[in-house]
């Protein structure tokens, strides 16, 4: 099977591509490598004239700054526009959301018209921000999301990044995608719950993980338990990062002779990964049901991720053990989760080994890849 993969934002389909072609499939990954995380893709669309060039990127700034648009948008939109001719004859073609390109929504509109009309069979993931999820999370429907701390505070002036898939240009642009798709796959409870009652939803295929790592359990005998708090400051508040930098400050005040705290700050891919392996326990994500791609990448290598865990995710996977944390908007609870593991180091080591399990039970690349060929080669699937 031929198979385009249309944009990237969290590793997921660099991971879906790894299993695709561990079974013989022919893939390409078309993206902008996501600003700072700078994964890899085989057809970049990244903006490179406003971005490199200092001259250019400060009239970029201007711009935005006085016209609220961004002119980076327009150069990922003609960098693509230059590649569609290349990108026909595929089975399939899989958008990461319906604004996967990342140009100005009439003109992505556009240009997957053309993308659509010389390929086969066309499926959305269900994995991040579109006009079902926002809408779900907006009306109330969960106990709390991502867009929590901006409801909460009476001001959503800051949570554009979710908001604009309500507006008329972004709704149109998933109106045509969800029509064109033969289905939509969520990967995680997080967009399985908001998109369940949506006719051409799919069953939920869970994120794929590389499993090239080596698992080490982890051992903590007389040295310091180590945590890792990985800031994406683009994320600081919708993740609820306040809490873990609360519990945190208390954790290393009252217990610096047991812990040793690091936090870093937007670091590409590469380096967060070489972070994560000296690292016992990680803080990933407040608001959420279930674990997005740092908690499992995490897990993968046998870490304790505070991150979301919640009753539909267990009832799910049917666990009877924890396999991470369930990190809740309540810095006084995530305190006392860190304390109960620093104090019973033990449990580090049970929790990072079931962990480990899990991700090698659900969530290796070459399993899923297997579930998503299943679903793409279903006919009339729903």
């Amino acid at each position: 099977m031929k198979v385009l993969l249309v944009g990237e934002y969290s590793r997921l389909h660099n991971s879906l591509k790894q299993g695709l072609e561990h079974l013989g499939h022919e893939v390409t990954l078309v993206g902008t490598g996501d600003m700072f995380k700078k994964f890899p893709v085989d057809e970049s669309i990244r903006a490179k004239w406003l971005n490199d060039d200092p001259f250019p990127l400060f009239l970029r700034k201007i711009y935005l700054r006085i016209f609220k648009k961004d002119p980076a948008q327009w150069e990922i939109g003609y960098r693509f526009k230059k590649l569609v001719p290349k990108l026909k004859g595929y089975d399939v073609v899989q958008l990461i959301n319906s604004h996967s390109i990342g140009t100005y929504p009439e003109f992505e509109l556009k240009l997957l018209k053309q993308l659509f009309k010389q390929n086969g069979k066309v499926f959305l993931m269900g994995c991040g921000d579109d006009y079902p999820v926002v809408k779900y999370y907006l009306e109330g429907k969960m106990r709390y999301h991502m867009l929590t701390p901006y409801l909460e505070s009476g001001s959503t002036l800051n949570a554009d990044f979710s908001l604009k898939y309500m507006t008329e240009p972004y709704k149109k642009l998933f109106d045509f995608v969800y029509e064109n798709a033969e289905a939509v796959i969520p990967s995680d409870m997080d967009y399985k719950l908001p998109w369940q009652e949506w006719e051409k939803v799919a069953e939920l295929i869970p994120n794929p993980i590389i499993l090239s790592e080596t698992f080490s359990p982890i051992v903590i005998s007389n040295r310091k338990v180590r945590i890792l708090f990985g800031i994406n400051t683009m994320n600081y508040t919708k993740k609820g990062y306040r809490f873990f930098d609360e519990a945190l400050d208390r954790i290393e005040e009252k217990y610096a002779h047991l812990v040793e705290i690091k936090r870093t700050k937007n670091l590409p891919f590469q380096k967060y990964v070489t972070e994560l392996a000296h690292c016992d326990i990680l803080m990933d994500n407040v608001y959420a049901y279930d674990q997005g791609y740092n908690a499992l990448e995490a897990m993968v290598r046998g870490k304790v991720v505070f991150t979301g865990a919640e009753k539909e995710f267990v009832a799910h996977y049917n666990l009877e053990e924890a396999v991470a944390i369930n990190a809740l908007p309540d810095s006084e609870k995530i305190y006392e989760a860190l304390e109960n593991l620093i104090l019973n180091p033990e449990k580090i080591e049970r929790i990072g080994k079931n962990a480990c399990e899990f991700i090698e039970k659900e969530h290796d690349s070459v399993k899923v890849a297997k579930q998503y060929l299943k679903t793409w080669s279903k006919v009339n699937q729903l």
